[in-house]
């Protein structure tokens, strides 16, 4: 945390991150700090669409398949906005209460809803208690097939032998906005990161930013854990 924290300090715009730990403990740098979610929204979307009653209960349709996997592997707007038509606006906020999200503020244009990285985080550190069980794989595999060109940041950084469920958030691509969210996981070892930029000089530097973060605060983390 504290090298994370001087290199933030060190870096244009603003920068806030929360961390849950091996010990399932918070940790945060101007954690209740808001902006623009951006796509890492398209996570809430995801959950709130899996656990819809006309979703939860039965196997998805490929229709199902084809509106979510654009929306979370190549990060598809126009899909976003579909899902957040079909859920809707209540929906949407039940899964935050649920989630003890203190700080979230849902927008209709979705990606000007406001969020925390202390939110973000403890929304990713127990996202599998908002996904159905039956969907819970499906859920697991598009945050980890993110495609290529969007893998930067902490997925350049994932610890060897550690599992990395994640999302970004960029906005137009112009720096005003650059966010990760992500979990990752190794035997029954559980910890998550929430990075919220804004106001970065242009994107490749918020992707900097992202990454300088990430590796600051996965740092210590066990390559090889014991098993329980």
């Amino acid at each position: 945390m504290r090298s994370a924290q001087r290199y933030a300090h060190r870096r244009s715009g603003a920068v806030s991150f929360a961390v849950i730990d091996l010990d399932g403990r918070m940790r945060s740098f101007h954690g209740a700090g808001t902006a623009p979610a951006a796509s890492v929204f398209k996570v809430m979307l995801l959950a709130t669409y899996l656990r819809q009653g006309s979703v939860r209960h039965r196997r998805l349709h490929d229709s199902d398949r084809r509106l979510l996997g654009p929306m979370i592997r190549r990060s598809d707007n126009a899909a976003a906005t579909r899902v957040r038509d079909i859920v809707g606006r209540g929906a949407i906020e039940g899964l935050a209460h649920d989630a003890h999200m203190r700080d979230f503020r849902y927008d209709q244009v979705w990606g000007l809803s406001r969020t925390s990285a202390r939110d973000q985080a403890r929304f990713m550190y127990r996202l599998g208690r908002y996904i159905p069980k039956r969907h819970w794989r499906y859920a697991k595999r598009l945050l980890s097939s993110i495609v290529g060109p969007q893998r930067w940041g902490i997925g350049h950084v994932r610890p060897k032998g550690w599992h990395l469920y994640f999302k970004g958030g960029w906005g137009s691509g112009t720096g005003r906005v650059d966010h990760q969210v992500a979990f990752l996981t190794r035997n029954r070892y559980r910890i998550a990161v929430a990075i919220l930029t804004e106001f970065d000089p242009s994107h490749s530097y918020g992707k900097r930013t992202l990454k300088g973060v990430a590796k600051r605060l996965l740092r210590g983390l066990p390559r090889l854990p014991a098993r329980f």
